[in-house]
């Protein structure tokens, strides 16, 4: 960022872990922001065999995914000499996304001790709930479906310094959570975020046409 005094204020995307069996929210901010994001929805309208009437209904929200890359670097922080960065590299900001997509330890060891005892777990592990935000206006609960970790750099001792990381990220929608889920709050106030937004939009564009017919009488 410049230090420019007149320059904006860059707000920083993150994702946001919330694990119901610790009080402390787990915050993976995106050291850059990413410069593409890819949102492909699709959605759950469907025609009923032999009856047209069911054409327009639709079942529920949309299934909706984001795919991004962003990348991570140690370099300032080994320029400012963080002991951290030095010991470890970007090891910590990595194995914070990883773990998205694991249980905990401590659940592993739990079902390990179970079944050396006889007693068949039936409902696997709750996952965290996790937010991606990127700005005000698209804050969401999303699900860590897959990412692809590309190590570039490397320090000394091989702990990786930079890296390119590919997300891929399933959007949580209310047909997802129980009403009293803080998620279902979450993806119904994105919605209305939207349709705010759509309104906003579908007024300019009137207005805009109103006023090229103008021009043209």
């Amino acid at each position: 960022m410049t230090s420019f005094p007149r320059s904006p204020r860059v707000l920083k995307g993150a994702l946001v872990s919330f694990d119901r069996q610790s009080p402390i929210a787990k915050v993976i901010v995106f050291q850059y922001n990413p410069e593409k994001m890819t949102r492909s929805l699709s959605g759950t309208e469907s025609k009923g065999e032999g009856d047209r009437m069911e054409v327009l209904r639709i079942k529920g929200a949309p299934s909706e995914t984001i795919s991004m890359k962003i990348e991570i670097d140690a370099t300032d922080q080994l320029e400012k000499a963080d002991s951290v960065a030095a010991r470890l590299g970007i090891y910590p900001q990595l194995s914070a996304l990883e773990l998205l997509l694991y249980p905990t330890s401590s659940h592993v060891k739990s079902k390990t001790v179970q079944a050396l005892a006889g007693t068949l777990e039936i409902a696997p592990p709750e996952s965290p709930l996790t937010i991606l935000a990127t700005g005000p206006n698209r804050v969401l609960p999303v699900r860590l479906t897959s990412l692809t970790i590309t190590e570039t750099a490397f320090d000394p001792n091989l702990n990786p310094i930079q890296a390119e990381v590919d997300l891929n990220l399933q959007v949580l929608t209310y047909d997802d959570f129980p009403v009293q889920n803080v998620g279902y709050a979450l993806s119904l106030a994105y919605q209305v975020s939207r349709e705010a937004m759509a309104a906003l939009g579908t007024v300019r564009s009137i207005g805009s046409i109103a006023s090229g017919s103008l021009k043209l009488l």
